[in-house]
């Protein structure tokens, strides 16, 4: 299966467990691997017979950017769900990074990692 990837997309939002958190706000790191048959677009050099990069990138804006939540896994959850329903994917991968999680200790970054679709 053909690939789709967005690599470091960086955000600062306010998500976390703890009030300063939601208070201060952080850098969020997002990656992305979309699963689809690139054939057609290869062939035809058209943007329909592709997915949008810009639209995928402004869905997974809207989510960081958006309502504050709690924890990673929600925010990686949502941005998977939209995608699947929003562009003709048959998987996606999202990954999720705080890059200053709130842990006493040195550490570059904390992050979550999802799968869903049909992913081969």
């Amino acid at each position: 299966m053909d690939k789709i990837i967005f690599q470091g997309m960086q955000f600062y939002a306010y998500h976390g467990v703890f009030e300063e958190e939601n208070r201060l706000g952080q850098k969020f790191e997002v990656d992305l691997e979309l699963f689809l048959d690139l054939r057609k677009a290869g062939l035809s050099d058209c943007l329909e017979d592709t997915v949008n990069y810009a639209k995928v990138y402004q869905v997974t804006k809207n989510y960081i950017m958006g309502t504050p939540k709690k924890l990673l896994e929600s925010l990686a959850e949502n941005i998977a769900s939209e995608i699947l329903s929003s562009f003709p994917v048959h998987g996606v991968i999202v990954r999720v990074r705080k890059l200053q999680p709130p842990i006493p200790g040195h550490l570059q970054s904390v992050a979550v990692e999802i799968k869903r679709g049909k992913i081969q």
